[in-house]
């Protein structure tokens, strides 16, 4: 067995060289970006009306001034215009360019119109220059990088650069997954199990989890048959670039995921890891760069190793740049006395100083998937003979959002 942290050394020195590509920037939602989205023009282009209302010259209001003709609008894309009679303002409208002439707006609320809405009544006894008009480039200056190569593509990076005018990205190309259960105890989620059989979901919650990062992935389950498990494997191992299996991999008389996958020439890397859940793990590579990460069968065992070792070594791969580690206080005494690192499943909760605080929720074993419901995440235990002791700081591995 090899330690945590020799694991995440021998995985992370596997990653992936995926290529990138250009798409339309319709269809970059939930994918990598390989470029940097630079201002092509200051942010704002122009300086900015705010608020619908009226701009006046500013020394007009401060020469005493507060009955103001209104000599006409300037509406949102339109030309600018200019203000030229002393004492006179113009209507102006929200995105707006703001006059020439004017350097104030009032929004509406703050003035009174006659009824033929001629002339403007400023209930203000106080302005200040500038107000209510948005600077050109006090956002962004033309040139600045305004999203950086790295970034998870959502809408608000769709948003900045459809207004940059990129209509198409360079992203990286998503690598095709496999995700394969095995074991003759499992069905399909529409059949009803017999008594000595349970439905299959290890591959549902991964699959679901895959799509986070905007990536596919094929499912698949295979039978404890060793001759049918090598033509089935090797059929995977063709047109995917990851292999993410589910069982299979532990010392059962039917357990023959390791020695088939060494057989397809997928060169094992490590198998067993000195921790709880999980100790079964299996992670190999090809020469043709086919990776394959083969969890024990267990969900919560399969749950663990995914957010633990795969998360960190796909974001790597697709080029995603990582965030700092995240830590919580042990809020509870929690007595283990373990030769393993333990992951233990915590429920999170905000203390009043804003530090992360981690309640344990133990379940009844690895085999308790129904446990993550009260869960947050993992709370990475160094072994130890020792009990953890609460207001403790451990590594905390989120696999919800609790905020």
């Amino acid at each position: 067995m090899i330690t945590v942290e020799e694991a995440i050394k021998i995985i992370n020195d596997s990653i992936l060289k995926l290529p990138k590509i250009k798409v339309p920037l319709e269809k970059a939602m939930g994918r990598v970006l390989r470029q940097p989205i630079i201002a092509d023009m200051d942010f704002p282009p122009f300086d900015r009306v705010m608020m619908d209302g009226i701009a006046i010259k500013i020394e007009d209001f401060k020469k005493g001034i507060r009955l103001f003709k209104i000599d006409g609008v300037q509406a949102a894309g339109s030309p600018q215009l200019t203000l030229n009679n002393k004492g006179a303002c113009l209507e102006v409208m929200t995105g707006a360019i703001i006059p020439l002439g004017t350097n104030v707006v009032i929004p509406y609320e703050d003035i009174e119109l006659d009824n033929d809405n001629q002339l403007a009544t400023i209930k203000l006894t106080d302005l200040k220059k500038g107000k209510n008009i948005h600077k050109q480039g006090t956002d962004k200056k033309k040139g600045e990088v305004l999203i950086s190569a790295g970034a998870l593509i959502g809408t608000p990076e769709i948003a900045v650069a459809a207004s940059v005018g990129s209509t198409e990205v360079w992203v990286t190309k998503n690598p095709v997954v496999g995700i394969i259960s095995t074991g003759n105890e499992l069905v399909e989620i529409h059949q009803k199990p017999l008594p000595h059989q349970i439905r299959r979901s290890n591959v549902y919650a991964i699959a679901a989890e895959i799509k986070k990062f905007g990536l596919k992935a094929e499912l698949y389950h295979f039978k404890d048959d060793k001759a049918n498990l090598k033509i089935e494997l090797e059929k995977a191992l063709k047109i995917h670039d990851i292999i993410i299996l589910s069982g299979g991999v532990s010392m059962g008389k039917f357990d023959f995921v390791p020695e088939t996958l060494e057989e397809l020439g997928v060169e094992k890397r490590f198998h067993r890891i000195k921790q709880k859940p999980g100790k079964p793990f299996w992670f190999g590579i090809r020469n043709d760069e086919k990776v394959v990460f083969a969890f024990p069968g267990n969900p919560v065992s399969t749950f663990l190793c995914y957010h633990k070792y795969l998360v960190p070594w796909l974001k790597k791969s697709l080029g995603l740049k990582l965030l700092p580690n995240t830590y919580a206080i042990l809020a509870e005494d929690i007595d283990l006395k373990t030769n393993l690192t333990y992951f233990l499943q915590v429920k999170i909760q905000i203390g009043e100083s804003g530090q992360l605080l981690a309640y344990p929720k133990m379940g009844k074993g690895s085999g308790d998937h129904a446990n993550l419901l009260v869960s947050d995440g993992f709370l990475e235990l160094p072994a130890q003979e020792n009990s953890y002791r609460k207001g403790d700081r451990f590594k905390l591995i989120p696999f919800r959002n609790f905020l």
